[in-house]
């Protein structure tokens, strides 16, 4: 490895350490109090949920894959990979603020109207940041790989761990997946966005809410990729560390 490589991988180790910390009280009691909520959904509503949430995200999947610039990345060094990771962070993050500001701005149903808007960014955010990296979302496996950066970076402590062992292990693990577990996939989603989307809905402050939520999310989504095709290029060539 190059000077830089080693910084990332210092860089990487950091952040697999951060997401695997053991979460707080009060995440682990807000957490457990989703949990006996969804509990007391009937069990159809949930399968409605759960194919409403398929079908979304499977049709944001197929129009990002048509609009994403697929050479974007291919001849770049990392460093310049991850320069143009950060400068699409940030532009995705500027088109999430104002999408919450103004869907926050328009109270409860512009706000529900949020919920699929949001979803729709943060997956060409990610279909950009795989294109980044030189990676080829025509290929199926690859839009797999970015179902479960999702997952990592919007899911309990739990599921992280378990995200994060299937991405280490990406090309073993891959050879083993079908698809997503679709109802874990939108049960930790909406629990880990739950309270700042009830409050983007109160109005007054629903657009700062809205905007500042939106802006962080997208932030933390940029993190966990930037990071999570760092430590799948980097282990691509056996015994290096």
């Amino acid at each position: 490895m190059n000077e830089y490589e080693l910084k990332v991988y210092e860089e990487v180790v950091e952040w697999e350490q951060n997401i695997t910390k053991p979460t707080g009280i009060m995440n682990r009691l807000s957490k457990k109090a989703q949990e006996k909520m969804n509990g007391l959904i009937p069990e159809k509503v949930h399968q409605v949920v759960t194919e409403s949430i398929k079908a979304m995200v499977k049709t944001t999947l197929i129009g990002s894959q048509i609009t994403t610039n697929k050479k974007l990345g291919r001849g770049l060094t990392l460093a310049e990979q991850d320069e143009l990771v950060r400068h699409k962070t940030v532009i995705y993050q500027k088109t999430a603020l104002v999408e919450g500001a103004g869907t926050g701005a328009g109270g409860i149903l512009l706000g529900l109207a949020d919920f699929p808007l949001l979803l729709t960014i943060k997956m060409k955010f990610l279909f950009d940041v795989a294109a980044s990296y030189g990676f080829n979302t025509s290929d199926y496996e690859e839009r797999l790989f970015i179902l479960h950066i999702f997952q990592l970076a919007f899911s309990s402590e739990e599921t992280r761990r378990k995200t994060l062992n299937i991405i280490e292990n990406w090309e073993e693990e891959k050879k083993l997946l079908v698809d997503m577990d679709w109802r874990k996939f939108q049960q930790e989603y909406r629990d880990y966005i739950d309270l700042a989307k009830m409050l983007q809905l109160v109005p007054g402050i629903g657009a700062v809410v809205g905007a500042y939520a939106n802006h962080n999310l997208l932030k933390h989504l940029g993190e966990t990729a930037m990071n999570a095709y760092r430590l799948r290029i980097l282990m691509r060539t056996p015994n290096q560390f």
